[in-house]
């Protein structure tokens, strides 16, 4: 039984990444608004109600894996040494994103583009940083139990640095990934400090 259980999350996934796949193609070449998920079904050779069944929405299909990224920076964040400074664990933390965004560069160019050409998608990635920032703070907070109110300290310095990672994820974008986008974050990060 494990095994079919194996076979099915893997072929969901399958379909999943074609989907979203897909979809990316569609809205790059028409326009995130004026593509229909009723398109993108069509175009991927699926029903409407089946590409419903692995997105809720359009957006979902272009960012469906922002939630999982978040999570994955969270609890690099809890696995950083705890001699680290904050702000150094949480710039080491993000390498999550540069090595998403380096796996697969020409997807994640695609994708930060039509984010920043689209005011649903971008609207869409800040309400997602937000349930990240939430989850960051209370990491961030976990390090230095004790020292006051801690938790607003953190949520502060989460979102100076969720605010240096938008900025870099930009700049990267907007000269074609040429630059690195850990020398990006890096730079970003230089240009503010915290003071305990």
């Amino acid at each position: 039984m494990a095994t079919t259980r194996g076979t099915r999350s893997i072929a969901r996934a399958a379909v999943r990444s074609e989907l979203s796949r897909v979809a990316l193609e569609c809205f790059l070449r028409d326009g995130f608004d004026h593509v229909t998920v009723t398109d993108v079904a069509s175009a991927a050779g699926v029903s409407r109600t089946t590409f419903l069944r692995y997105f809720a929405t359009k957006e979902d299909a272009v960012l469906g894996t922002f939630e999982l990224r978040g999570e994955q920076v969270t609890q690099a964040l809890r696995d950083r040494p705890r001699s680290e400074d904050d702000w150094t664990a949480l710039r080491r933390a993000f390498d999550v994103v540069v090595v998403d965004h380096e796996r697969d560069r020409t997807a994640a160019l695609a994708i930060a583009r039509l984010i920043a050409q689209t005011a649903s998608l971008r609207a869409w990635e800040l309400q997602q940083q937000c349930s990240w920032r939430t989850g960051l703070a209370a990491a961030l907070a976990d390090r230095s139990p004790g020292q006051g109110n801690v938790l607003t300290r953190s949520t502060v310095v989460v979102a100076a640095a969720l605010n240096c990672l938008d900025i870099a994820v930009a700049h990267w974008a907007g000269n074609g990934g040429i630059v690195s986008l850990g020398d990006a974050l890096d730079s970003a990060f230089a240009h503010l400090t915290t003071t305990d």
